[in-house]
């Protein structure tokens, strides 16, 4: 069946569609621990340049691509780039790599939702104990949590564009912000909680090397979305006289306004309960921080507060952290929807339930990868270490391909679109880009040291990776 294709109704609702899909787990917890561990302010200041230098402008090469062609990954790279197999193949990386994307994301999604679900029910003190998480995920109660969050999601991506995305983005981020704000509140009352400000902002440039820099780029370009065919589809969702420019920039300063508010939550935090705390000490994982860590301190807190308040806060934080997953995953599977539903001409329902059973089967087998299921628990050995798929799937789509697909829309600007067909794009909307700086140095940058420098990182990560030798 052939349908028009969907638009946002307003620009309010594209920059919480988008800054959903950027505002994720990495936003609320990584991102502060990075900072604090690599600089302080120091790593914010480099964050914050290589988000306006390097990752607005593949932002909108990303949007732009949409626009211009009103489709999603796939066909707009084929459309664009006359069917050249290069472009069809970048255009296949765009659409794959949210796909795995999702599956991974969907696993710690589940598991945020079954904390939720435990803290809700009082369980608090079972939730912190420091062997919990080890059974949690070799649980098959991880199936009942699945079917409730795989229920949510394609209840929102069911309504489309408008109905479905752009009213949840709606409601659900001004309660991710609202909620992120009642936290940092509440924690910067807390006894002690100045110095985790201060291990947070003073800046510290002795530490910052290569391998920070190029950390801070790599945050910078996961946590903006970049690399997974979002903004692409997205794009696709504009009308030929909206202003993607200024719509960009409001996405990069909302998703950095967001991540900056969230470090005031989460090390102040640590350090209120911890006043002894070694930033060194903190985990670089994410996933170890909410799992393990902040149920501890949440328990810490009971202490304190007691520990009805501190069930309150935990429900609340973890709340938090589901909103923001789910927000995030709502956009990653819209694209390989949105590309199916093109490809095969068919339905939304018809391509949400391929997408839902696809991705339920291979969430399944990653969640099980934690030595539930020996076979898929140790399926590859590279630099040395045995590797679950659930670690492959990070390893190969999540941290290895977004550089490489941020690499390709470069090229592919550069090389098959042209340049100053891709700023007449940008102009549409926006009368005064032609003439701005921006416009400058879009053109230039993207065309020459942005793309060198993702080929550097796309280096070295497969060579850390994969091969255990750091290059930078």
């Amino acid at each position: 069946m052939s349908t028009s294709r969907e638009h946002f109704s307003s620009k309010i609702g594209f920059i919480l569609a988008a800054a959903g899909s950027a505002v994720g787990i990495g936003n609320l917890v990584g991102f502060p621990v990075a900072a604090t561990k690599n600089g302080g302010g120091a790593f914010l200041i480099i964050y914050a340049l290589f988000v306006a230098f390097i990752c607005l402008p593949i932002m909108l090469a990303e949007m732009g691509l949409g626009r211009r062609t009103q489709h999603s990954p796939y066909s707009a790279y084929a459309e664009l780039g006359k069917n050249a197999i290069q472009w069809r193949l970048a255009g296949w990386f765009a659409t794959i790599t949210p796909f795995m994307i999702a599956v991974f994301y969907m696993v710690i999604t589940v598991w945020i939702f079954g904390y939720l679900f435990q803290t809700l029910s009082g369980n608090l003190e079972v939730i912190a104990q420091p062997e919990y998480f080890g059974h949690f995920v070799n649980d098959y109660s991880f199936v009942g949590y699945l079917i409730a969050v795989t229920l949510i999601i394609n209840f929102i991506l069911v309504g489309g564009v408008r109905k479905g995305i752009e009213r949840a983005s709606k409601i659900l981020m001004p309660t991710l912000f609202l909620m992120l704000i009642l936290l940092v509140i509440f924690v910067l009352t807390l006894d002690n909680a100045m110095a985790g400000v201060e291990f947070y902002l003073v800046p510290d440039f002795s530490k910052i090397d290569g391998s920070v820099i190029n950390g801070a780029l790599a945050q910078a370009f996961f946590s903006l979305s970049l690399g997974m065919g979002i903004l692409i589809t997205y794009g696709s969702y504009f009308r030929r006289n909206d202003d993607i420019v200024t719509s960009g920039k409001l996405v990069a300063i909302t998703d950095t306004a967001v991540a900056f508010t969230a470090g005031l939550m989460t090390l102040p935090a640590i350090f209120a309960i911890y006043p002894d705390t070694n930033p060194e000490s903190l985990s670089d994982s994410s996933v170890s921080m909410i799992f393990s860590f902040f149920p501890q301190i949440f328990m810490q807190l009971s202490d304190i507060i007691g520990y009805g308040f501190a069930t309150v806060a935990a429900s609340v934080f973890f709340l938090l952290a589901f909103v923001a997953a789910i927000t995030s995953l709502v956009s990653i599977i819209e694209v390989p929807t949105s590309s199916f539903m093109e490809k095969r001409n068919v339905s939304r329902s018809t391509a949400l339930l391929v997408m839902g059973i696809a991705i339920t089967i291979l969430t399944l087998l990653a969640a099980t990868s934690f030595g539930l299921v020996p076979w898929v628990s140790h399926v590859i050995t590279y630099a040395g270490i045995d590797k679950s798929l659930f670690d492959v799937i990070v390893d190969v789509f999540y941290e290895t391909i977004l550089p490489l697909n941020g690499l390709l829309i470069c090229l592919f600007v550069r090389f098959r679109w042209k340049r100053e067909n891709f700023a007449a794009e940008l102009g549409e909307g926006n009368s005064n880009y032609a003439t701005s700086f921006l416009h400058k140095y879009v053109n230039f940058a993207i065309g020459t040291f942005i793309p060198l420098i993702l080929a550097l990182v796309f280096a070295n990560t497969v060579a850390a990776k994969f091969f255990g030798v750091a290059l930078l």
